[in-house]
């Protein structure tokens, strides 16, 4: 726990409340010091659903069954109940909870407080007994409450209406009908008013009242009168209660309605409803009507004018559905059936119908949507016509593309690795080497080294170069979505989950996967990882099947796998199924025999690709090449050359120097003093021999002398060399 945290926990514990949190399933993981020291239980016994306990037994049932409630509707809990103290005594308290969710709208967590309400129930109780009880009451109507005088004077209020209109008693006296509703709506009002005076009847109207922010909201009025023994009205009583959210949800539902009509409408989807007692119709939208040809005007059809209207063909199977349907513990049923229509012919039609079940548990009625599918059922036979087509064609594509695969094969093993210097020759020996065969391969260094051709260029040496050959960049996937990626997910696995999705290890079946940025994997995708290369299967997100799988895994990263390993971010069993067969791609300032082999590459790629034909390249640019280090290596040095040349304008390529970094040009470009590379010598050969003698003369491997330094073993290979160190001498004999 860090010092934030700490602080965190230290001002939760101060708080003078009972606090606790939850998981999703409503299960408490955390109560502060507080709650603990009040109930007198401990962490453990009251984590979980321990802390049921502590709460009274005539309070437990509703209070389970409010929070139940609220777990499945996601909302705030909130509830009374008793709670006991850690000498035995039940206090009354406030139990609230509120749900924290993610940016998909699903709950991570609950936290929730308890706040003792012994005092209040008490004095509660003991202002029940007088005056200020029934005042106090009076006040906590959730409403705006008024008495009026038989001449309709206001009398009394709340402090409701006090909070709502921003006015003291007084000045709501004197202040006037024609200030407090709405202008449209004064005329109505004062009629119905004036009516309930003269007549004594209750008052009740809905109308605009400005509230103390100049804003009118829709309020209901509601007035009953109180009369003496004789009769006469002695007091009118008021509620006023703001309706304004009931308003808009009534617009909005209207709207909402319309909505549903038009889109029905252009959809061509109708709506019914079938009641299962009476075996008739309850509900035909206006676009049912319209796809069955009856007139609205003249009523909801009868079964019988409906199953008219069923093409004769498919009039026994409709039926055989709709008695199916008359169980009253049947389920949704789809059906797809012709009509036929006096003038509009023949019509394709898809319904379906969903059961209403009743408090009983017995289905009611149905309710159901029925649309015209005719044009799809048109373009799915002229679809599936193409599709004969485009399979045949697709065949002989693909007999002609085999047979011009081999031919571009054998012409471009490597023809976008440029380079001819000793290092990468290496490297390319060791692709040649392993690219028959179906070892894994792990393949480091630097970013922008080209890891990625060296993983391209074993799959098409390899006897799968014919199969699919999937790239993933583990970086940029967000870690909830790995898993759906590699793996796939079915149906349902997860919110947004609407159909099945293969993933990319079968898209690759048969071929080649490439998984860039290995070491960014999470820790439970790597252990999936891990059983793919074990036992060559993996499951769905979601899914319980496993699934066999014929893939090459060829991984790249440019971290030290061996530094993650031992702090326990990358799996150990994992990093040595990978690392089978390693390749070390060097950096550019490595292979500066290729940089100006790959600076011509460049200039002459980019240059066709603008339109421009350079005839040489400025010398002060070649220069700047040869000294620069390339800390982003080749992919810095095309982007530099592409920037070039789109700026340059003559026959001449240039780079502005200003590009590359002045402090390794000027590092570069000048050449060290022998005093200096003396120094640099003395302070290198002593730490790299420690190294040596630590690993017993071992350079590579994750417990040589290049996993001690972090550096990549064919550096300190050259350094060795440089040095001219005698490794040998540090083996055991």
């Amino acid at each position: 726990m860090n010092e934030s945290d700490f602080q965190i926990f230290q001002i939760i514990d101060a708080i003078p409340t009972l606090v606790w949190s939850a998981r999703p399933d409503g299960s408490a993981d955390f109560f502060n010091l507080r709650w603990l020291e009040y109930t007198g239980l401990s962490a453990e016994q009251a984590l979980g659903w321990g802390w049921k306990i502590a709460v009274h037994p005539d309070d437990l049932p509703h209070m389970l069954e409010d929070f139940q409630n609220a777990l499945k509707v996601v909302r705030p809990f909130q509830a009374e109940g008793r709670f006991r103290r850690n000498d035995g005594e039940f206090r009354w308290f406030l139990f609230r909870a509120r749900p924290l969710c993610d940016d998909s709208g699903k709950v991570v967590r609950w936290y929730g407080t308890n706040t003792d309400l012994e005092e209040r129930k008490r004095t509660e109780d003991q202002l029940r007994s007088n005056e200020q009880s029934l005042r106090l009451i009076f006040d906590s109507i959730p409403g705006q409450v008024c008495t009026l005088t038989s001449e309709g004077e206001i009398e009394i209020v709340n402090h409701r209406i006090l909070e709502y209109f921003g006015k003291t008693l007084e000045e709501l006296r004197q202040w006037g009908t024609n200030d407090s509703v709405h202008p449209d709506d004064l005329p109505r009002s004062m009629n119905l008013w004036v009516h309930s005076f003269q007549t004594g009847q209750p008052y009740d109207s809905e109308h605009r009242l400005r509230r103390a922010d100049g804003v009118y909201r829709w309020c209901q009025t509601r007035a009953l009168p109180l009369r003496d023994e004789a009769g006469r009205i002695i007091r009118w009583y008021a509620l006023v209660t703001d309706i304004d959210e009931r308003k808009k949800a009534e617009e909005q539902l209207r709207r909402s309605e319309g909505y549903l009509a038009d889109a029905q409408r252009m959809t061509h989807t109708g709506s019914w409803a079938w009641n299962l007692e009476t075996k008739q119709s309850l509900h035909w939208s206006q676009e049912h009507y319209r796809l069955f040809g009856f007139d609205p005007a003249k009523g909801t059809p009868t079964d019988e004018m409906f199953m008219q209207r069923i093409h004769p063909e498919d009039r026994d199977r409709v039926v055989g559905v709709f008695d199916g349907a008359s169980s009253r513990h049947a389920d949704q049923f789809e059906i797809d059936y012709r009509i036929v229509l006096p003038e509009a012919g023949t019509r394709y039609i898809s319904s379906i119908g969903h059961p209403v079940f009743n408090s009983s548990g017995d289905v009611s009625e149905y309710i159901g949507t029925a649309m015209d599918v005719t044009e799809q059922h048109v373009a799915k036979a002229a679809l599936e016509s193409a599709f004969e087509q485009i399979k045949t064609l697709k065949e002989q594509l693909y007999n002609e593309n085999v047979a011009l695969r081999d031919e571009v094969d054998q012409v471009s093993m490597f023809e976008e690795i440029v380079g001819s210097s000793t290092t990468l020759q290496a490297v390319l020996s060791r692709v040649i080497k392993v690219a028959p065969t179906d070892s894994t391969v792990l393949i480091t260094g630097e970013t922008g080294t080209g890891k990625e051709l060296i993983a391209r260029a074993i799959h098409k040496q390899s006897h799968r170069s014919q199969r699919a050959f999937v790239s993933v960049n583990c970086a940029a996937l967000a870690p909830s979505l790995i898993s759906s990626e590699l793996f796939g997910h079915e149906k349902g696995a997860f919110t947004g989950a609407s159909q099945r999705r293969l993933g990319r290890f079968e898209l690759a079946d048969g071929g080649t996967i490439f998984l860039d940025e290995i070491g960014e994997l999470p820790p439970d995708t790597q252990v999936a990882l891990l059983r793919v290369l074990q036992e060559r299967a993996f499951e769905r997100v979601g899914g319980t099947r496993p699934i066999q799988v014929d893939v090459r895994v060829i991984a790249a990263t440019n971290r030290n796998l061996q530094v993650a390993r031992a702090n326990g971010t990358f799996r150990s069993d994992l990093y040595y199924r990978l690392n089978v067969f390693p390749i070390d791609v060097p950096p550019l300032r490595e292979r500066r025999d290729d940089v100006l082999m790959l600076l011509e590459y460049f200039v002459h790629r980019f240059g066709r690709k603008a339109g421009k034909d350079f005839e040489r390249i400025d010398k002060r640019t070649l220069e700047l090449f040869q000294s620069y280090d390339w800390p982003g290596n080749i992919r810095e040095l095309q982007n530099v050359v592409e920037r070039s040349v789109i700026l340059s304008s003559d026959k001449v390529f240039c780079v502005d120097e200003a590009w590359l970094s002045s402090d390794a040009g000027q590092s570069s470009s000048k050449p060290p003093t022998s005093e200096e590379t003396a120094k640099d010598s003395n302070r290198e050969r002593p730490i790299i021999e420690a190294a040596l003698a630590k690993s017993r003369g071992r350079v590579a491997g994750p417990n040589g002398a290049a996993a001690q330094l972090r550096i990549p073993p064919s550096t300190l290979e050259s350094k060795i060399r440089g040095l001219k160190i005698n490794k040998d001498r540090f083996k055991l004999g």
